[in-house]
């Protein structure tokens, strides 16, 4: 398969010579925890659903769970903590160069985070939690051999996990590996992982990645970020496409262990409210007790992160209903062939920003309800035809239309749950 590459209109990426939707399912831990007779389940069942991407941190999650049959990258006697003066361990490195080429030979375009926040000082990661800081002198050396083993399946690199850069030293740490990847690895394509709610990235970071990534995440407060970071990412003046790498996770507790959990809804919500407020290059899924490869009867990690509620075994969570409602996202959007979808949040008349709208290239209008209302959008649509579909049922429906004084009012539709209302000029 060819290299992926930003596609001219600076928007959304392309790869042999076609539109790629990445279509990314969240497996930080995979180096560590699977088996290769699980990874072979695993990746058939997701490419069945349709995805088309991978987010893996190459070094151990900190808080996975603790399975750890891919052994480590450096020499440790717990698992939790690392001597990084012990050298590389080869076994490590080979057991996830041979993972990443059966999932290259499967058809997925590899995101491998390089410095997860805990490995670099000065974050609010390491602040919880600073036994493995990797030493300074230490990160050409590792971003070194992260491109020796990685490089020959072009993928993109992602060079920090859940981070903030609100510290002179993680700017320092990040801008090593940055700068190290760039120069060792300058056709593939680079990003940033950042933490929830933020989109603070260094100036002279900015012209050296390729596009950007945010995280609406998982606190039970504050979803809305899905739609304003979105926004706030499209709306900068380095034009670049734009990801929401972490919406919230299917069945994952609320942050910092408040009672209650992301339901499916939730999550498809997160998906169409980020990709028409101007995350439309793709859209990262997450299944509470995948990302962990959480399995039955592993002893407990001492190390919580952030904190939430205990995860579903993978072989349940792999299974959960989101990740079709996802595959479902880039079927219609390539079937309807929208392109890149540009923001017209300015034609909503209705009082909440929950909704949101965007027209593709083909002249396609989407606007997605959260829940059942009535539409009003400032603009005649009154020679366009329109439908609705359901997104739960994936249901399709004919609403009723008024054009009154230059504006369509578009009636409640007939759904029990959200959905998208589609409007297309009708000599397309």
């Amino acid at each position: 398969m060819g290299r992926l590459t930003v596609d001219r209109n600076g928007r959304t990426f392309e790869k042999d010579g076609k539109p790629f939707f990445y279509l990314a399912d969240t497996i930080w831990s995979a180096f560590t925890n699977v088996t290769e007779t699980e990874w072979e389940y695993y990746l058939d069942y997701r490419k069945a659903q349709g995805f088309t991407a991978l987010q893996i941190n190459v070094l151990p999650q900190w808080d996975r769970c603790m399975v750890d049959v891919g052994g480590y990258p450096f020499p440790t006697e717990d698992g939790a903590v690392f001597d990084f003066g012990g050298g590389f361990q080869e076994s490590y490195f080979s057991h996830a160069a041979d993972m990443c080429r059966v999932a290259v030979e499967k058809g997925f375009q590899l995101a491998l985070v390089l410095l997860w926040v805990n490995y670099a000082p000065g974050t609010w990661g390491s602040r919880i939690c600073d036994r493995n800081i990797m030493p300074k002198e230490l990160l050409r050396p590792y971003t070194e051999k992260v491109h020796q083993v990685f490089d020959c399946f072009d993928p993109i690199y992602i060079v920090s996990g859940d981070t903030d850069f609100d510290t002179p030293e993680a700017v320092e740490w990040y801008r090593e590996v940055l700068d190290t990847i760039c120069r060792c690895s300058p056709d593939t394509l680079k990003g940033l992982h950042i933490k929830r709610g933020y989109d603070v990235i260094p100036e002279d970071f900015v012209s050296k990645i390729d596009f950007y990534m945010y995280q609406s995440g998982h606190n039970c407060n504050g979803q809305d970020m899905a739609y304003k970071l979105a926004e706030k990412m499209w709306a900068r003046e380095n034009r670049k496409p734009v990801i929401n790498s972490e919406p919230c996770y299917e069945q994952m507790g609320y942050s910092r262990n408040i009672y209650g959990r992301f339901e499916r809804e939730d999550v498809r919500h997160a998906a169409w409210q980020s990709i028409l407020s101007g995350a439309c290059a793709g859209i990262t899924y997450g299944a509470h007790g995948i990302w962990n490869w959480y399995t039955a009867g592993m002893p407990k990690n001492k190390m919580l992160g952030e904190g939430f509620d205990t995860a579903r075994i993978w072989q349940d969570a792999l299974k959960f209903p989101g990740a079709w409602d996802y595959g479902y996202i880039r079927e219609l959007l390539e079937t309807k062939e929208t392109g890149c979808l540009t923001p017209v949040q300015e034609l909503i008349e209705n009082s909440t920003e929950e909704i949101r709208g965007a027209v593709g290239e083909n002249g396609m209008y989407l606007f997605y309800l959260p829940c059942n209302t009535k539409l009003v959008v400032k603009k005649s649509l009154e020679n366009y035809q329109v439908r609705v579909l359901d997104l739960e049922e994936r249901r399709s429906g004919r609403p009723e239309v008024t054009v009154t004084d230059g504006k369509t009012q578009i009636a409640m539709h007939r759904f029990e749950k959200d959905a998208l209302i589609l409007a297309w000029p009708e000599n397309r």
